[in-house]
């Protein structure tokens, strides 16, 4: 990667970028040895905000520690694909991904309480949580039975459902017999059943053929994902089901991490602290856009009764066991963050 110029840097990032004046203001090191690779793979699609976001991260790299790190970016699932990170990375074939919770719960399952739908209020519930000793328990927990490093957390933004067909869902008894694409990790299909439908676990780069084939009948992603897929191409109506405030870490394998001196750790975290206050921003303010472009593209937009699909989230969770596995006390914590 070219060096680049903190001028430079500074124009790309825009004012989007909290904190990335301050990380700017961080003296430069001089690399003295071959440069680290860091391949940061992601399921994101290219264009997509979060990736944008890994390509600002690795330009904020080069300003800060020119030449220390080679960072590539591949977006989409193209390197490895979604699932498949974490074992790649504990192997030593990746060095880099975007981290989502439902991923870590395969791996920590005590930890699947954070999957659970209509935990978050919004974002701002979401990031005084990871802000917390909650989220330093997390992290932590993380590094010692995975062998990752999250070094920042990402809002990945709020997700609704997408259908193929208008339906005018109020109500999960609405979404019954509905086909809705969702990843294929557990917890991920039974926040799908706790909507009502029936989840159907799906490769995001198959999502649009199947959605336009009827293979599935829609799927659930943020909207700015929606749009960066172009599965709004697809989609005759979108339901504002804010079913799970989501965010998504930048993760580092823990050896890779530990490799490095003091120095080039601290400029790696201020590098993602603000590449994720970049994305957060852009995404706060995407979102409301892509709510009114489907609206002027004729997609219906329904306002669902979001209490009953509270309460039919949490009665599935209760029939099916897994709130027995989730600790009251954590619950009762993460609740308080947003008081």
């Amino acid at each position: 990667m070219k060096h680049i110029s903190k001028a430079t840097l500074t124009g790309r990032i825009g004012r989007g970028a909290l904190g990335a004046a301050l990380l700017l203001a961080l003296p430069v090191t001089a690399a003295s040895a071959d440069p680290v690779k860091l391949r940061f793979s992601t399921p994101a699609p290219p264009g997509e905000i979060l990736t944008q976001s890994m390509e600002i991260f690795g330009d904020i790299l080069q300003a800060t520690a020119p030449d220390a790190f080679e960072v590539s970016v591949h977006p989409g699932g193209t390197l490895f694909k979604q699932g498949t990170e974490i074992p790649a990375m504990q192997r030593g074939n990746l060095e880099m991904n975007t981290l989502q919770t439902f991923e870590v719960a395969q791996f920590v399952p005590e930890l699947s309480v954070f999957n659970a739908g209509y935990l978050f209020d919004d974002y701002d519930h979401l990031k005084a949580v990871w802000g917390s000793e909650i989220g330093e328990d997390y992290r932590a927990k993380v590094e010692e039975d995975m062998g990752v490093h999250i070094l920042a957390d990402c809002y990945l933004g709020t997700r609704e459902v997408a259908l193929n067909q208008v339906r005018n869902v109020k109500t999960p008894e609405d979404m019954q017999g509905i086909k809705l694409r969702m990843p294929g990790a557990p917890d991920f299909l039974l926040l799908g059943k706790g909507l009502g439908v029936d989840p159907t676990p799906m490769a995001m780069s198959e999502v649009y053929l199947g959605m336009k084939a009827g293979t599935v009948d829609g799927q659930d992603n943020p909207v700015t994902i929606t749009r960066a897929a172009k599965l709004d191409e697809v989609t005759k109506e979108v339901v504002l089901t804010d079913h799970m405030v989501q965010n998504v870490f930048y993760a580092i394998a823990t050896p890779v991490y530990e490799e490095l001196s003091a120095d080039l750790q601290g400029k790696l975290t201020a590098a993602a602290v603000a590449a994720c206050a970049w994305n957060d921003t852009m995404r706060l303010a995407d979102e409301d856009k892509q709510i009114a472009y489907f609206k002027e593209q004729g997609i219906v937009v329904s306002e669902p009764d979001l209490d009953a699909f509270r309460a039919h989230m949490a009665k599935v969770y209760e029939d099916e066991g897994r709130s027995d596995d989730w600790s009251e006390d954590l619950i009762e914590k993460i609740k308080a963050a947003n008081d």
